[in-house]
């Protein structure tokens, strides 16, 4: 029976070396992998080029290793909750690579599926498309973009087996299972692991093939990124 499961998360990321390009699964604060980003944090991994929808907010999240220094670029969509990204991008500290997010969700997905380009009409005649390929198709104007792979994927699902198989819950499906197959060693912790046979097959939303490494996280925090209230 084949067995990925790892003690935890110092042990998954043993491995990540300084200038390793890591996708970061989730969707704003929802489904990322906060172990693996505290072990980051705590191994003091630097020169790491970071693909992630968003970059976290100030204390939390991807924020937490922009706060280090140790991101050296960001390949991401939305970056608006974090005012240390933007200062560090505004003064030219950190490398910076903003793409439509539904380009980079498809680029993580040719990664995953061995499409090295494709041609999408979103950001023709903006600085998006700045030195990229343009091609017309049926009297409409689009830009070529590249795939997108990583050294490593960290991604977090809420459920998975011993062999690697993956369900995720809501929101944290957006990137989490196109980051997963688009890392040359995908990691993956789950907040329930379970023997292999236990899920039922047809829910599965990651296939354990494109895993390496699977662990149960522990102490998720799950912060809300904006919290809204009604006034009194």
């Amino acid at each position: 029976m084949i067995n990925k499961t790892v003690k935890n998360a110092e042990e998954a990321l043993r491995d990540i070396q300084d200038g390793a390009t890591l996708m970061l699964g989730g969707f704003g604060l929802c489904g990322i992998p906060e172990n693996s980003i505290l072990e980051l944090l705590r191994k003091g991994t630097k020169e790491l080029t970071c693909i992630s929808n968003n970059a976290g907010v100030d204390d939390f999240g991807i924020g937490l290793l922009l706060q280090k220094r140790q991101v050296k670029k960001m390949i991401s969509s939305y970056v608006g909750e974090n005012a240390e990204f933007e200062r560090q991008l505004l003064s030219g500290e950190l490398e910076v690579e903003l793409t439509p997010q539904g380009t980079l969700a498809e680029r993580i997905r040719a990664g995953g599926a061995g499409i090295p380009a494709f041609f999408t009409p979103a950001g023709y005649g903006t600085e998006v498309g700045e030195g990229k390929e343009s091609r017309e198709f049926n009297g409409k104007m689009y830009l070529m973009e590249t795939w997108l792979k990583a050294d490593f994927a960290l991604v977090k699902a809420w459920k998975g087996d011993t062999a690697g198989n993956l369900i995720y819950k809501g929101t944290a499906r957006n990137f989490n299972p196109m980051m997963a197959a688009a890392g040359k060693i995908t990691i993956a912790e789950v907040e329930e692991l379970v023997p292999a046979g236990e899920l039922d097959p047809n829910i599965i939303h990651t296939p354990g093939i494109y895993v390496q490494r699977i662990f149960q996280g522990e102490k998720y925090e799950k912060r809300i990124e904006q919290r809204t209230v009604r006034s009194s």
